[in-house]
């Protein structure tokens, strides 16, 4: 990302400029995606959410993250942040965008929290930033996705369900 680029709170962004981008970067059809489905009916944490502006102050991406959570089959709620959209404008990918979004969302994480973060993307992308698909081998969500896609980045993966079902945080 270059130097003059700068990252601000996503709530400061019109939710008309946020769903342009969107529709840009994961195409108009992205509300039928599974993780849509995941997060129906709950907003995303403001103080988790940013934006990227590039050196001319122009939207270039975003990162959103939801409260949900997995419900193991004794019906008990284990609360985890979703993290996504990350989103990009395709003819400004690979120019460290999406790695500052990360980075400024894991910053802002209360650390006494610990919540285990979830998301269904690229285990080659955010492998490295910790995410794996491990854990999750038996976990289901509503709706079709690749099971190798479903990862999660916790400080102590020893603490997570083997199995449940992921879905909004409403409580």
């Amino acid at each position: 990302m270059r130097d003059n680029a700068k990252l601000i709170p996503l709530e400061a962004v019109p939710a008309d400029m946020i769903e342009q981008l969107l529709d840009r970067a994961f195409g108009p059809d992205r509300h039928g995606r599974t993780a849509y489905k995941v997060r129906e009916g709950i907003d995303w944490l403001p103080a988790l959410s940013f934006a990227a502006l590039d050196d001319k102050e122009m939207l270039v991406g975003t990162i959103q993250v939801w409260p949900v959570a997995l419900t193991d089959p004794q019906g008990r709620r284990h609360p985890m942040l979703m993290v996504g959209p990350v989103a990009v404008v395709p003819e400004r990918q690979n120019e460290g965008f999406g790695i500052a979004l990360i980075a400024a969302m894991t910053q802002a994480m209360d650390e006494g929290a610990n919540l285990p973060q979830v998301m269904i993307g690229d285990p080659d992308y955010y492998g490295r930033f910790g995410f794996t698909a491990a854990p999750t081998k038996d976990w289901s969500v509503p709706g079709p996705y690749e099971q190798h896609r479903l990862l999660v980045r916790a400080t102590n993966p020893a603490i997570l369900p083997d199995k449940g079902t992921l879905g909004p945080w409403i409580g």
